[in-house]
């Protein structure tokens, strides 16, 4: 893009060629992502492992929690990757869903998919370091609480947004790595686990006098399962993305299942344990009774590696879509500048810290809760903006085009769309006033910057709601 200032007049666009980011290359040349990195970049933003589905069994007994990771999948996992995988590949640009929204409804709701979006992101980083600090104190109880517990967490934070600085490709092959080491230990689990295996147990509905907790159920799954859509962000720094996005996602999308389904059917199966035991870490407990205590230790260190798979991958999203924002005018120029040394978005690795930094001492249960909220109001904007877009643009050159008539998509969106407004029903009234106020913000701040556009404030690489006032007059 060219570095033209505020007052210069902006060319003629129409609603097919707003800027998309595509042709916003970095001054400092930085490595793409190629196919293999990219899936397990994929991974790690969905789900980084089977570590946290426990709770699933915990709430509804073995075989509800079997059908849920089987089920779920095909009415959430799957519509959102095709959706993905369509819209990334007509829009490669880095900024994904907040370009589609854009195109769809125009900037308001662009700003408004981003501030959404990117404060679930956020919210979900701040919950890694203390997840990652939670399986160490089982090894170092002194991280358990008080200025240790503080510090670990402030230090890892730092260090690991150090990591990222240092280059997306490098990020996606440390990915890779942390797949493989922290996968390992399930499937040698599940493998051991074969000749202690009972079928009974799978169809077991759980212990009787042990209420269903639904609300449970539906959050472990949907928290397990979301976030396919965040690699989008980063779709300006694929190698060839209009092909290799939609394998990378369905590859993704095989590893995740299987890597949930498969331990999830081995201990189910091999032990039976009391359904209250079924919380978060049980995986290890299983894992020390089938194989031994060498295992358990095995999947704790893969629960750490899993977390730092997990911030690494949400952070390099919530980077490049501050990156992407910043180009497509958004937000002001400064907030897309690239390190001179790795070519990636320190402003935007930098902003996201200190927001994560600033929310992590919140209580888990509130976290998940709040990002739960906030990103299933930007995946009904999103379902939105895709059926729109259709009808819109029915003739958009689109790489991968998701093969069905208009009206089964309307289905296929719809279904999550009921699934997505239950989870926000059944939220808590602080997560409603925090939600709100949220949003709130995120409307303010679409103000400020057209304000600060007309003010000639700071620079903007292109002048919001200009394209609609120049077709209004035509």
């Amino acid at each position: 893009m060219t570095n033209q200032p505020l007052a210069a007049p902006p060319p003629q666009t129409t609603a097919t060629d707003l800027p998309t980011t595509a042709t916003a290359a970095p001054k400092t040349k930085s490595k793409k992502l190629t196919l293999i990195p990219l899936i397990f970049l994929i991974y790690f933003e969905v789900a980084g492992g089977p570590y946290g589905e426990e709770p699933a069994v915990k709430a509804a007994g073995p075989l509800f929690a079997i059908l849920g990771f089987l089920i779920f999948p095909f009415i959430w996992s799957i519509p959102e990757a095709l959706i993905t995988a369509e819209l990334s590949t007509a829009f490669p640009g880095n900024g994904g869903f907040v370009i589609w929204a854009d195109r769809a409804f125009g900037p308001f709701f662009g700003s408004l998919m981003g501030t959404w979006k990117f404060l679930s992101g956020v919210i979900n980083i701040a919950a890694f370091p203390a997840l990652c600090i939670d399986y160490l104190k089982r090894i170092f109880p002194i991280f358990g609480s008080g200025k240790p517990r503080t510090l670990a967490i402030l230090i890892s934070t730092a260090i690991l947004s150090i990591l990222n600085y240092t280059g997306l490709a490098i990020v996606g092959y440390v990915a890779v790595g942390l797949g493989a080491i922290s996968l390992a230990p399930f499937l040698i689990m599940s493998g051991i686990a074969i000749p202690q295996i009972h079928p009974r147990r799978w169809i077991s509905l759980g212990q009787k006098g042990v209420d269903k907790d639904w609300n449970l159920f539906f959050n472990t799954l949907f928290w397990n399962l979301n976030f396919w859509d965040n690699v989008s962000t980063m779709a300006g720094e694929v190698e060839n993305p209009k092909k290799t996005f939609p394998l990378a996602l369905f590859c993704a999308v095989i590893l995740t299942c299987l890597g949930y389904i498969i331990p999830l059917v081995a201990v189910t199966g091999a032990i039976e344990a009391e359904q209250s035991l079924w919380d978060t870490g049980f995986m290890a407990d299983a894992a020390r009774t089938i194989s031994g205590q060498w295992l358990k230790l095995w999947i704790e260190i893969g629960a750490v590696l899993s977390a730092i798979g997990l911030f690494e991958a949400q952070l390099s999203s919530s980077a490049y879509q501050v990156l992407g924002m910043a180009e497509l005018g958004f937000l002001p120029r400064w907030c897309g500048v690239r390190s001179k040394w790795f070519g990636t978005p320190w402003v935007g690795i930098a902003v996201s810290t200190a927001i994560a930094v600033g929310v992590s001492f919140m209580s888990y249960t509130d976290i998940v809760a709040s990002a739960n909220f906030l990103y299933s109001l930007g995946m009904l904007l999103e379902f939105g903006a895709f059926l729109y877009l259709r009808v819109k643009m029915p003739k958009l050159k689109r790489p991968y085009k998701v093969p069905f008539a208009l009206w089964v998509l309307v289905v296929m969106c719809l279904v999550p769309s009921g699934f997505l407004v239950y989870i926000m029903v059944i939220a808590k009234k602080t997560v409603f006033i925090v939600s709100a106020g949220m949003t709130a913000a995120g409307v303010a701040w679409f103000f400020l910057m057209r304000l600060c556009q007309s003010k000639g404030w700071f620079r903007f690489e292109r002048v919001l709601g200009k394209e609609e006032e120049e077709e209004d007059e035509e």
